[in-house]
């Protein structure tokens, strides 16, 4: 059997805890034999969950976390003081080298403050950014900071693209990745203050394949394999993408709906629309990672379905089996042994 790839799962964040957790976390032991998952929660929900499925006993352990961190708690505080809670214990799981890595659908400022705090940054790393995979016409663009930095300096805008192409070519197999920065133009000069700045270092940056300013409605194209820009940006148009997504397949359905006419054309091209609309499904490409940490920390959407949070559970294994956090680790020790040849 391959190296196993410990996962802690936080059975009781998000909106469909604990069902689809649990269902998500039997779904992925079905699919591969390298997981062994830790369920955090409370214990005797979570059990009576998992009885519903068969799994390999041997591959998961149940944690008894009786706190919960609600949405709408202060972050740092719920942190500090619900030592018992199935976020604070998932981890600590990682930071003492436990599990390898921690997913969780729940409040997402206790995720990034938990992820800061608790399983700590990697020496060097200024902020570590959210990464989310987004579906586009050429197959999947990086969509790096979409949540966690809102207020970034260029310095961490060129730390996100470094990591953003590490991950991009190791985990989904890019070669050379084209990192682009959001822009409201394609023009050098366009942007505000913090664009105009991170543009020119990341043109100095011989380590990326930079391409230059990439607009918002060039990336459903593939416009770019890397976007960068800071949270506030990546956020709303991550928020954005799911919208309009989610508006035209209703859209569409409601259309083809409308007629006798219509509903004998839907009939005829509904396996052709449920492939392609596949490919577009943002559920596929599981959770995003917070990049830079000493261990990986996935955020899933609030609103994850179980094929979601299987997906979060699977992307694990390419990340520890492709080495990114020592990948990250050897760019900086790189990048330091060069600054200090400068001097």
């Amino acid at each position: 059997m391959d190296e196993t790839v410990k996962v802690a799962v936080d059975a009781m964040g998000g909106d469909y805890a604990p069902g689809e957790i649990v269902k998500g976390v039997a779904e992925a032991l079905s699919e591969s034999r390298k997981i062994k998952a830790f369920l955090l929660g409370k214990e005797e929900a979570v059990r009576a969950e998992l009885s519903r499925y068969p799994y390999d006993a041997d591959r998961v352990e149940v944690i008894d976390a009786p706190e919960i961190i609600e949405t709408a708690e202060p972050p740092v505080a719920a942190i500090r003081t619900k030592k018992d809670s199935s976020i604070v214990k998932g981890m600590k799981l990682v930071k003492e080298g436990t599990c390898d890595a921690f997913v969780s659908a729940g409040n997402t400022g206790a995720v990034l403050v938990g992820g800061q705090i608790l399983v700590g940054r990697i020496k060097g790393v200024e902020r570590p950014p959210l990464a989310s995979v987004i579906p586009t016409a050429a197959g999947a663009s990086l969509l790096i900071d979409c949540g966690a930095n809102v207020d970034a300096r260029p310095s961490h805008l060129v730390q996100f693209a470094k990591m953003g192409a590490i991950y991009m070519e190791h985990v989904l197999g890019v070669k050379a990745p084209r990192v682009g920065i959001v822009n409201i133009g394609a023009e050098e000069e366009k942007g505000n203050a913090l664009v105009k700045e991170t543009f020119p270092l990341l043109k100095e940056c011989g380590d990326i394949r930079f391409i230059g300013s990439v607009e918002a409605r060039d990336i459903p194209a593939g416009a770019a394999d890397v976007i960068v820009c800071e949270a506030f940006v990546g956020n709303v148009i991550l928020k954005m993408y799911e919208g309009v997504g989610g508006t035209l397949l209703s859209e569409v359905k409601k259309g083809m709906m409308s007629t006798l006419r219509s509903k004998i054309g839907a009939l005829l091209v509904k396996p052709a629309l449920k492939e392609t609309l596949k490919a577009f499904d943002l559920e596929r490409y599981g959770g995003a990672p917070l990049l830079g940490l000493n261990g990986l920390v996935v955020k899933t959407h609030g609103s994850s379905k179980a094929v979601e949070v299987k997906n979060s559970i699977l992307q694990c294994i390419a990340f520890k089996e492709q080495r990114i956090n020592e990948k990250i680790k050897e760019q900086i020790d790189a990048e330091r042994a060069a600054g200090k040849e400068a001097e």
